[in-house]
């Protein structure tokens, strides 16, 4: 991966290019995992989870195949001077960290001052999913976001914060249930006044 692709930019991120293993190559070491692990891939109940496998992580891992650009192509313009703050609040998201393949979920908390328009509410909670759908760490997907919003909406300011419970701490490791990981970023008017980060932790339940 280069350089641009390894700083979490958008563009280098999207619609990535790359040779992919055939299905059978993919069910061959899903085989080897399991005979690793000290199972017999051969079983009744194992013989056919290599195809099952490799069926979910072409679903678990879509956003590789999907883009944000498209995800907040319709901008709608005619908002009648509305200019105030839109928010998503409790976006359901689930992801794999980067680190050890395990899942890490939580909700996604979204928002922004528009400027040159709106985006279909259900766009928003889109653009979660085409990151979160990819091998992730919580502070990369964090930024990602924040940055699509930005290049595509071009907003007076944007708000986002991540909520989730890492299983590579609770599945493995230390063990520690219940811990949850939050991260924010925010950008424009977001970052330059107080009083309207004030407002965002407020509409979120974070204050």
């Amino acid at each position: 991966m280069d350089a641009t692709a390894k700083s979490g930019t958008v563009t280098a991120l999207d619609k990535v290019t790359r040779h992919k293993p055939s299905q059978e190559e993919v069910e061959n070491a899903v085989r080897t995992l399991i005979a690793w692990a000290g199972d017999d891939p051969t079983r009744e109940g194992l013989i056919e989870t290599p195809g099952r496998v490799a069926r979910a992580y072409s679903e678990l891992f879509a956003g590789y195949e999907q883009s944000a650009s498209d995800a907040l192509s319709k901008i709608f313009r005619e908002v009648g001077g509305y200019d105030d703050i839109v928010l998503l609040k409790d976006i359901p998201f689930h992801s794999h960290c980067e680190h050890h393949m395990v899942p890490f979920f939580g909700k996604a908390h979204i928002a922004y001052l528009p400027h040159e328009g709106v985006v279909g509410l259900s766009k928003l909670a889109r653009l979660v999913d085409v990151f979160a759908r990819r091998l992730q760490t919580q502070e990369t997907m964090t930024q990602q976001i924040i940055d699509a919003l930005n290049e595509n909406l071009n907003p007076r300011g944007a708000a986002v914060m991540l909520e989730a419970e890492h299983m590579c701490m609770t599945m493995r490791g230390v063990h520690s249930h219940g811990v949850t990981t939050i991260t924010h970023r925010f950008t424009g008017v977001f970052a330059e006044e107080r009083e309207e980060r004030e407002r965002f932790f407020a509409f979120v339940g974070k204050r």
